[in-house]
């Protein structure tokens, strides 16, 4: 119990720089941002936001972490649901950055097929959660 407990302590230690380092990411993008910025881009509808959310997550993708504060700011700036699922899922499954590297060790067949069909997914789990949630 007491080595969970410090290697769960060394591992909240170690990700405290990530995290501070998004903080402030997302504060300098926030106050370079035009306030409408976030409306412009988004609130085209269910499945045009879940589309951007997850291009925007696939491009950019990240851990999971992070993922959790990004979300958050989103939703603070108007961001719909649908959006920020859609780009939280992709941004954890989705690399298009790295998919030659991922090509290089499984296969550029297996690779592409592998970003594709979790960008699709993505976008179908996002509505099925956002669907669900409106009735819980």
């Amino acid at each position: 119990m007491e080595e969970s407990i410090k290697k769960s302590a060394k591992s909240l230690w170690q990700a405290i720089p990530f995290i501070a380092g998004i903080l402030l990411l997302i504060g300098i993008i926030n106050s370079l941002l035009n306030k409408n910025f976030y409306q412009k881009v988004f609130g085209h509808g269910i499945l045009i936001d879940s589309f951007i959310g997850a291009l925007i997550g696939s491009i950019s993708g990240g851990s999971p972490v992070n993922s959790y504060i990004l979300g958050g700011e989103f939703l603070k700036q108007g961001v719909s649901l649908t959006a920020v699922t859609s780009f939280l899922i992709s941004w954890v499954t989705v690399g298009f950055v790295q998919v030659l590297i991922e090509g290089r060790f499984l296969g550029m067949r297996f690779a592409i097929w592998r970003n594709i069909l979790s960008f699709i997914m993505a976008i179908f789990a996002s509505l099925i959660i956002v669907f669900i949630l409106r009735f819980v």
